[in-house]
């Protein structure tokens, strides 16, 4: 037991050294814009940039969008499996690891030939059409997490016994699904869309074949004309992202909490 102890420490330390050596390393080199010192010069400028701002409240708003458009998709279609339609399960979660299994780059080149201007639904010749073609293709790369997420939360409810309750009240379906389902699901929601949203802001190969001025292409532009804008960036992203993933364990150790004590 010790030995194996001793083993899986060594593995996890050379885990986190391997993780955290490229990070350290890139933060390092950030702060060397100034010549002989240390400064966050490099992360005011890539803040104070108008080009900055635009590209990440573009994917933000894209974000929200998406989010919104996964819930409105994911939460009834999760709730009838678990509700009368188990025998769908297989086939849903199968269609859902779809966007894992295909690549990104063949899914957007899909969209494009399915939607170009010469196609009967010619999403590509406006920048409107290309940001709902943009929209829904993370809505499709966000399904297998906002899925899963929605999913196992329905699964620790008792949603029959919840249903048959607010239907004995004279709830009806979408009363049962926006008052009763829905506050019960709130960190699995969470969850879910904090990962769709680390997602939509991280994502190049969507946005950059669509000709979209998202924060992916923005970062790939920056990082061909300068230095040490990219690797403060970088940092920047690395800590949205991680800052995404601690709101969900918080969040997720809130639901537990709660529903332990009730």
């Amino acid at each position: 037991m010790k030995q194996g102890s001793t083993g899986a420490w060594v593995a996890m330390g050379l885990g986190v050294l391997y993780f955290l050596l490229p990070l350290i390393a890139t933060f390092e080199f950030s702060l060397r814009l100034r010549r002989g010192e240390y400064s966050f010069d490099a992360y005011r400028s890539a803040l104070g940039s108008g080009e900055f701002q635009s590209a990440f409240l573009y994917s933000a708003t894209l974000a929200i969008v998406t989010i919104v458009i996964a819930i409105v998709i994911v939460v009834p279609t999760a709730y009838w499996i678990q509700f009368k339609l188990s025998w769908l399960r297989g086939v849903v979660e199968y269609i859902t690891l779809l966007p894992l299994v295909i690549p990104a780059i063949v899914l957007v080149f899909g969209y494009i030939k399915l939607f170009n201007t010469e196609s009967w639904l010619p999403l590509t010749g406006s920048a409107f059409g290309s940001d709902v073609l943009l929209t829904l293709g993370y809505v499709g790369l966000g399904l297998p997490y906002m899925y899963r997420s929605v999913e196992a939360g329905m699964r620790a409810l008792d949603v029959k016994t919840l249903t048959e309750a607010a239907q004995i009240q004279g709830a009806g379906i979408g009363t049962v699904l926006f008052r009763v389902i829905l506050p019960n699901l709130r960190g699995s929601l969470l969850s879910g869309a904090f990962l769709t949203f680390a997602i939509v802001i991280g994502d190049f190969t969507y946005a950059s074949l669509l000709n979209r001025p998202t924060f992916g292409p923005y970062l790939q532009r920056v990082g061909a004309a300068r230095a040490y804008e990219p690797a403060a960036l970088a940092i920047m992203a690395f800590a949205i992202t991680w800052g995404c993933m601690g709101v969900i364990q918080i969040v997720g150790q809130g639901g537990r909490a709660s529903r332990a004590r009730s």
